[in-house]
């Protein structure tokens, strides 16, 4: 007799998925891949940009000025006030030539007026003249002629040669070359000069010479005026 058996249907296998074809699965790896692809690009490209840029050079020393004009002005009038608004200095001239290596002012045909704190009024006239920056100190050259006005019972005094250095607010004058000095009727000549106009004191050196005026007669200050 032959038993009673539970016949159970074997599962049937899957039928196998069809190969996929190898171009698309080149094409998924290629979009599973693109943005780090892209990100290593930008990166790479970043650090070529950086390699190329040109860097300054560290320690580099500026090339020097060279000693030639920035700007030049004819027939020309500069007027430097105080912080009070009194006017301290007033320059005109000819021609004038800036020097930023020097920071100086080269000056054809000058003529200046100084107003010091005293006040002192110093007048000034050359046919060229060396101003620093600040026009606190002046070369006068060729015909030179400073004349210190008269003020608070001191009389007028006139200095010319062919060089004077004056310092304007110190008030003085100085010359390494011959000078003639005017003052209260006597004319003096001598072959340097040292004059300190705050301390009234006159330095004469090498040869010199004094002419004394008759009394009364009054010496002719121009006073630096231009015709």
């Amino acid at each position: 007799m032959i038993g009673e058996f539970d016949v159970l249907a074997a599962p049937q296998s899957a039928s196998p998925a069809p190969a996929m074809p190898w171009s698309r699965r080149i094409s998924e790896m290629i979009s599973a891949y693109l943005p780090v692809l892209l990100m290593g690009l930008l990166a790479l490209g970043s650090w070529w940009l950086v390699k190329s840029t040109p860097q300054a050079e560290a320690g580099r020393p500026s090339a020097p000025l060279r000693h030639e004009p920035d700007y030049t002005m004819h027939r020309f009038s500069v007027q430097r006030f105080a912080a009070d608004g009194k006017l301290r200095t007033q320059i005109e001239g000819d021609e004038v030539r800036h020097y930023p290596d020097t920071d100086t002012l080269e000056i054809d045909g000058v003529h200046m007026r100084a107003i010091s704190a005293g006040p002192h009024v110093t007048v000034a006239t050359a046919r060229r003249a060396l101003v620093n920056g600040d026009a606190t100190e002046v070369q006068l050259l060729g015909g030179a002629q400073v004349v210190r006005e008269a003020s608070g019972g001191a009389p007028a005094i006139e200095f010319r040669g062919e060089f004077l250095h004056a310092f304007l607010n110190s008030e003085r004058v100085r010359s390494h070359l011959p000078v003639t000095i005017r003052r209260d009727g006597t004319e003096f000549r001598a072959d340097t000069l040292e004059f300190s106009g705050l301390e009234r004191v006159l330095q004469l050196k090498g040869r010199v010479r004094a002419h004394f005026m008759p009394a009364g007669t009054k010496p002719a200050f121009t006073q630096g005026v231009r015709p």
